[in-house]
């Protein structure tokens, strides 16, 4: 007879496994939610900070509304994280306070931003409106009709400008991104000469520009001030900012593919003009965009080498020409209200040429990398067409085991 008496204490070679639950994923967070989840922290901390600034201003002898918003300020700071510290870890607040610190600088440099085009255009919009400001040229306006703004524009600053940014641009773009191809392909002692040469000349006055193209140009060899030699000063000023953008952005170019171009036989030339530079294409084009903004709002190496007229003068080649910037400057200076407004007018109408060619920029660039636009798509299919006809049109190859494994 078996006896079967219930086990009151576990063998010691089962195994007991405790049932653990699994941690709670922790929320996930995002930009856009940021302002809502925290938005009674960032109300508690501006009713503080605008305490503390009433205190000083009350209490203290800290004067000035600079010094008191900078106090301020640093009050907000510190109470938003006390606030978000009694609910979140550390981490989160860590993350809470340099969001609202990013934040802020990013609005305070938009408001600066945007600041500086209001007050332009609201000076010069009494100038902005008249159809002959942008047909004419002053060589009709007189000191004593300046107050008459149906009278005389900056036509001949606008075709300067145009004249002299685009010999800056076709000098200084090949030969950017051929001293950045260069500087890519090479690893020589040389190579990082020139690449120390191009960082040191991002710092390069403009006015010494101005003067080398003036003593060697128009003092030694005999040439008069022209549109020519503005653009030759212009490109000396663009020319690092191009080198140096183009090498930094061939540098992200990924080895993979270089090696791959590499691995199916085609020579470096081809791998860079192929797959390299098309690679960076939206990159090159940010820097003749960088190198484009610096050589327009240029206006000392102008004066230095274009002189300064109220004539409308298209040839480049021969006569002074001036240009938006230093049109702006002369008429600004002048102390006459009538030009002062031409003159906030220019500046207005600078931006504008500054957008356009920043358009225009992103248009050639295109896209980033991997997206086409439908005109590249259609001249890729073109080509891809005419791959496949070669193909199947070469003598002695047999497509037919090919279509058969497909």
């Amino acid at each position: 007879m078996i006896l079967d008496f219930p086990r009151t204490q576990p063998d010691h070679d089962e195994e007991h496994y405790e049932e653990v639950s699994p941690p709670a994923p922790r929320r996930r967070r995002t930009g856009g939610a940021f302002f809502v989840d925290h938005g009674f922290d960032l109300a508690g901390a501006a009713i503080a900070a605008v305490s503390v600034m009433v205190l000083l201003d009350r209490l203290t002898a800290l004067s000035g509304l600079i010094g008191l918003f900078l106090v301020a300020y640093v009050a907000f700071l510190i109470v938003f994280g006390v606030l978000v510290s009694l609910r979140e870890d550390s981490l989160a607040v860590r993350d809470a306070v340099m969001t609202v610190f990013l934040s802020s600088a990013a609005l305070i440099a938009f408001a600066a931003l945007g600041n500086v085009i209001i007050y332009t255009v609201w000076r010069g919009y009494p100038a902005l409106h008249h159809l002959n400001f942008f047909d004419q040229d002053m060589s009709r306006s007189q000191p004593t009709q300046a107050s008459d703004l149906a009278i005389g524009g900056v036509s001949h600053a606008l075709v300067g400008t145009l004249w002299q940014i685009g010999i800056a641009l076709v000098l200084a773009v090949p030969l950017g991104i051929v001293c950045a191809v260069y500087l890519d392909q090479t690893r020589s002692r040389f190579a990082g000469f020139v690449r120390t040469v191009v960082n040191a000349m991002t710092a390069f006055p403009s006015i010494l520009a101005g003067l080398f193209i003036y003593a060697f140009w128009i003092l030694t060899l005999g040439f008069q001030f022209s549109g020519l030699a503005a653009g030759l000063a212009l490109s000396i000023m663009m020319l690092p900012y191009i080198i140096r953008t183009s090498d930094l952005v061939l540098r992200l170019v990924p080895a993979g593919l270089r090696e791959s171009s590499d691995a199916l036989g085609a020579p470096r030339w081809r791998t860079m003009w192929h797959v390299v530079l098309p690679t960076a294409r939206s990159g090159l084009a940010t820097g003749v965009i960088l190198g484009a903004a610096r050589g327009i709002g240029e206006a000392s190496p102008v004066l230095l080498t274009a002189g300064f007229t109220t004539y409308m003068n298209a040839n480049p080649l021969q006569g002074p020409m001036v240009s938006l910037p230093l049109e702006a400057l002369k008429l600004v200076q002048s102390g006459i209200p009538g030009w002062a407004e031409r003159g906030y007018a220019t500046a207005a109408l600078l931006l504008v040429v500054i957008l356009v060619l920043f358009v225009i920029a992103r248009v050639i660039g295109g896209f980033g990398p991997g997206h086409l636009s439908r005109r590249q798509r259609r001249r890729v299919e073109r080509v891809s067409a005419r791959t496949l006809v070669r193909i199947t049109s070469s003598p002695g190859r047999d497509l037919a085991p090919a279509r058969r494994a497909r």
